[in-house]
């Protein structure tokens, strides 16, 4: 992945860290998932990172959301 992006949430739930994507980027806040998930067993988790100029809106928006109990940092 290139510099700069920051980890900003993770979960195991591929739908719950889409919906956080599309919400990010419906305020304007480019997001990228990474899946680190085994494909055969489903463990581990799928990541989701912004670039660093924009993690302080980033984070202000999750912390608004639902999804507070997953933050990462």
């Amino acid at each position: 992945m290139e510099k700069h992006w920051i980890k900003l949430f993770a979960t195991p739930n591929p739908i719950e860290a889409e919906i956080i994507k599309q919400m990010l980027e419906a305020h304007e806040v480019p997001a990228v998932i990474i899946n680190k998930q085994d494909s055969s067993y489903r463990f581990g988790q799928i990541e989701l990172y912004v670039h660093q100029s924009n993690e302080s809106l980033a984070r202000e928006l999750l912390a608004d959301s639902d999804y507070r109990a997953n933050e990462e940092g």
